[in-house]
């Protein structure tokens, strides 16, 4: 492995989540700057999280036939210059179009991280890069308010809200620098053509899916935003039928067969169920109700991204010592202290600061490990479509959740206290359905055969119902399509 190619890596992953995170601080002055409606604030605030979800599958395929390195390299293009042009927007369209395009840029790169940290990290070293690749998360996703509310405080050079968006500009540029430290090549051998119905069925159905999540609460539900969802549900159920029924599938077949991947994805899906929008009701309460001013803020939930930051780095020892366990635990602690800070935010006392603390120390420990314990046992021809598969179940979680908390919290309440304290509730319900997902991702594993891979062969081989095509052109059994092709590394057996 070569010196940089981690850091690459992992700067890519660090710009994408700032990317999502410096806009919840940013988006009440960029309204008054710019004299933008409500709507096209949370536009320009959702636009990133529309393109960058729903492009993320299809982007992972797409890096299995045109080479790892070259998306990363075309993504992170993309997405740096959309970045600057989205913190020198003149007018809100502007804005609003360069957080649409800087999501598509994010999409390209994100999975392609995944996948080579699995194709080009050798497996000893694999499971320290995915920890550091889920503290990587961990980290950014609290850097970004974090920043951008010291950035519009300070106001440099008079840019206010403009310098927090140019925050990825200089890491993407970096890192275009040195994507020559990325392994080269045309992509995996035997990918295959690219699944153009699948493309256009899951695009379609995930931009239908997360359009109205996002935009619907602002805009009082109306009609086009349920027919906007059922009409999701109707593509992508067909695209998963069509995923059984195409030679060269976007998504594997081997890729959902084991249990541990299916209960993990499933975890990741919930658990950012309640992420992202316990840090944006934070924002939204403190700056509000509570008349906070932006670095005011910033340094109130300070705790919680130092916790995140010593969670990640005492992960991978949790993991090793209790396996999947730590995930359970980590999602129950959350549980407890969304509730812990319903109760203490107005004081913002010690008992609040040692709440986010806790709360931050378990985000920390459940991002950095939950990537490595879902990926570990994924054979080799599957690992690009889990990769897209990851993310996009983090996305869509995360966009789900915000709207689902964002209608708890403008529900009719007694006062501002008594809507926080809803939303609050809502938090530990949701963590506490990922404690329960996670705890059955770990009795799936403890369950896997010594010896065996973390998929389970059986169920893999009964959902190839094709045959598939190899490197060479020639039909290839059934039970090829989940087993790992030769001079790939080994599939690592989960730990005991």
């Amino acid at each position: 492995m070569r010196a940089p190619l981690l850091p690459v890596l992992l700067s890519g992953t660090f710009v994408q989540l700032v990317s999502v995170t410096v806009m919840q601080v940013a988006v009440p002055d960029i309204r008054q700057d710019l004299g933008a409606g409500p709507g096209a604030g949370q536009l320009a605030l959702a636009g990133y999280t529309l393109t960058y979800a729903c492009s993320l599958i299809t982007s992972a395929r797409l890096g299995d036939r045109f080479g790892y390195r070259r998306l990363f390299v075309v993504g992170m293009a993309v997405f740096t210059l959309a970045s600057l042009a989205a913190a020198a927007a003149p007018a809100t369209g502007v804005l609003v179009v360069g957080r649409l395009v800087q999501g598509l840029g994010s999409g390209l790169v994100a999975p392609q991280i995944l996948s080579v940290i699995q194709s080009a990290v050798p497996e000893a070293r694999r499971p320290r890069a995915l920890g550091s690749y889920g503290a990587t998360m961990a980290v950014a996703s609290l850097a970004g308010p974090l920043l951008g509310g010291i950035l519009l405080q300070l106001d440099p050079l008079g840019l206010g809200w403009r310098a927090a968006l140019a925050l990825p500009v200089p890491v993407g540029l970096a890192a275009l620098a040195l994507s020559s430290a990325l392994p080269p090549g045309r992509g995996r051998p035997g990918a295959g053509r690219v699944d153009v119905l699948g493309a256009g069925l899951s695009l379609s159905g995930l931009v239908l899916l997360v359009l109205p999540l996002t935009l619907g609460q602002d805009a009082g539900w109306p009609v086009w935003t349920w027919i906007s969802l059922v009409t999701a549900v109707a593509l992508l159920a067909a695209f998963v039928v069509s995923q059984r029924r195409v030679p060269h599938p976007l998504v594997h077949p081997s890729a959902l067969a084991g249990r541990t991947t299916r209960w993990g994805i499933g975890a990741v899906l919930v658990f950012n169920a309640g992420v992202p929008s316990l840090s944006l009701l934070l924002s939204l309460h403190l700056q509000g109700p509570l008349d906070r001013g932006p670095l005011q803020t910033a340094l109130t939930v300070t705790p919680y991204a130092v916790g995140a930051l010593l969670g990640s780095g005492v992960a991978e020892a949790a993991v090793r010592r209790y396996g999947a366990a730590v995930l359970a635990v980590s999602a129950g602690v959350l549980a407890a202290v969304s509730l812990l800070v319903a109760a203490t935010i107005a004081a913002s006392g010690p008992a609040l600061w040692l709440g986010l603390g806790a709360g931050g120390m378990a985000f920390g420990v459940f991002t950095a490990s939950v990537f490595s314990l879902v990926l570990e046992g994924v054979p080799a021809n599957a690992a690009s479509s889990v990769s897209g598969l990851l993310p996009t179940a983090q996305q869509l979680g995360g966009t789900l959740g915000v709207a689902v908390a964002g209608v708890v919290y403008a529900a009719p309440a007694a006062g501002p206290g008594t809507a926080f304290w809803h939303a609050m509730g809502y938090e530990a319900a949701v963590f506490g359905l990922a404690a329960a997902a996670t705890a059955a991702l770990h009795r799936a594993r403890s369950r896997a055969p010594r010896g065996a891979a973390a998929v389970d062969l059986a169920t893999a081989r009964g959902a190839v119902r094709m045959p598939t095509r190899t490197a060479e052109g020639a039909a290839a059994g059934p039970d090829a399509a989940s087993t790992t092709p030769a001079g790939s590394p080994p599939v690592p057996c989960p730990p005991r």
